[in-house]
């Protein structure tokens, strides 16, 4: 267990500019989910390509996270967690100010990728720098308060989407630059300064294939994450085009689904972090909630000619069990040790987000002969089959020391 002397930074200030950081990040990602429809219809997009512009621009911000989250997560390990934590939010802040101005697609399209890659540090390094400064026993709370209050980030967005889709880009970059003020609080992480001054190889993203153990034990990581961007990305993004081909009595609002999926993980996020606490496993919180998830996205597929109050209360208790993610970068986070733990912590959600343009692309394909919702059922099929697999593979990590270096 890393002995913090010298740290400047009191766990809670930490815990708070982490949650903020993550709640600005939460609300430019789950934006253009919000503002999808009529974003793309004001700058000239017929109709009926509505559905395929969305697709490509969802999948052009998650590259721009994949990339993001190699740079962001090998930075945080080479130069330090609080530099490249505020770098990014710099950094998507500026995106979302432009994204307001955009009249064309091809605008929209790279500001998308500018905006993913910007993002793509926020979580993993607020989780690294939250699991480094509190105890073992206790960082499950830290992540999970993170998270919860991150992911209320979207209830914001769909509330200041109702000024307007440019005013709400716009809100959000003014959001991030104020957050950039809290930076004279928060000092670095105790251990990266203890590892700083070790010789040990920091960042270094290709360790992580030397050797068969640590491969695999990575790929479960990002294998594990899969089911909660299949829910996001595709049942509760495009919940409007499911509820017409279930027939739900009245037109789905994308924008309402997301607030309320999001309302639900924030609170599925705080009870699953509490399950790991009090369990003293973070894989039984997590198998918990797979299961739970599991039930759900049948109930979501089952809701033929449902109600539109029923099928938003689905989509609800969807978030809910989706809202593992916390202990899920958790679990990533605890799996190596700190000279490459933010690059892991990094790398992991972003690799999930960002795995989100397989999905669509199987999906949209498959859709073709298939129908989109026989097509989701395969897709969802896979991903829960992978994370159940990979959560069986992945060994315990609640109350591990995390003070420890990896050798290569």
């Amino acid at each position: 267990m890393s002995r913090l002397s010298g740290t400047k930074n009191p766990f809670n200030i930490i815990v708070i500019v982490a949650a903020l950081g993550y709640f600005v990040d939460i609300y430019d990602l789950i934006l253009f989910s919000i503002v999808r429809v009529p974003s793309l219809k004001e700058i000239g997009i017929p109709a009926e390509q509505i559905k395929n512009s969305g697709i490509f621009l969802i999948n052009m911000q998650m590259i721009g996270m994949l990339l993001g989250g190699i740079v962001w997560g090998i930075l945080g390990d080479k130069k330090g967690r609080l530099a490249v934590l505020f770098l990014t939010i710099l950094l998507y802040s500026l995106a979302n100010i432009a994204n307001g101005f955009v009249h064309t697609f091809e605008q929209y399209a790279w500001l998308r990728v500018v905006a993913g890659f910007g993002l793509a540090g926020e979580l993993g390094i607020g989780i690294t720098l939250v699991s480094e400064v509190m105890t073992k026993e206790t960082r499950g709370w830290g992540t999970s308060i993170v998270s919860g209050v991150g992911i209320a980030g979207a209830v914001l967005a769909f509330a200041v989407a109702e000024w307007g889709w440019r005013e709400a880009y716009w809100a959000g970059g003014v959001l991030g630059l104020f957050l950039l003020g809290l930076r004279v609080y928060v000092s670095e992480s105790g251990m990266f300064d203890k590892v700083k001054e070790s010789k040990a190889s920091r960042g270094n993203f290709f360790s992580l294939f030397s050797t068969r153990e640590k491969l695999f034990k990575y790929i479960y990581c990002i294998m594990l994450g899969l089911p909660i961007w299949f829910v996001i990305g595709i049942l509760v993004t495009f919940s409007k085009e499911f509820g017409e081909y279930l027939g739900i009595t009245d037109a789905i609002n994308p924008g309402r689904a997301v607030m309320y999926h999001y309302i639900g993980a924030a609170l599925g996020s705080l009870i699953t972090g509490f399950m790991s606490q009090w369990l003293k496993s973070r894989r039984m919180a997590i198998l918990i909630a797979l299961i739970a998830l599991t039930f759900s996205i049948t109930g979501y597929f089952s809701s033929f000619g449902a109600s539109t109050g029923l099928f938003y209360l689905i989509i609800f208790i969807l978030g809910l069990a989706q809202g593992y993610w916390a202990v899920f970068v958790t679990v990533a986070s605890e799996q190596f040790g700190t000279n490459i733990r933010s690059t892991v912590t990094t790398t992991v959600p972003n690799f999930v987000r960002g795995s989100l343009v397989v999905m669509t692309l199987a999906w949209n394909a498959m859709a073709v002969s298939l129908g989109i919702l026989s097509s989701a059922i395969i897709v969802g099929a896979v991903v829960m089959i992978l994370a159940f697999f990979s959560l069986f593979k992945l060994k315990e990590t609640y109350g591990k020391d995390l003070d420890y270096i990896e050798v290569e």
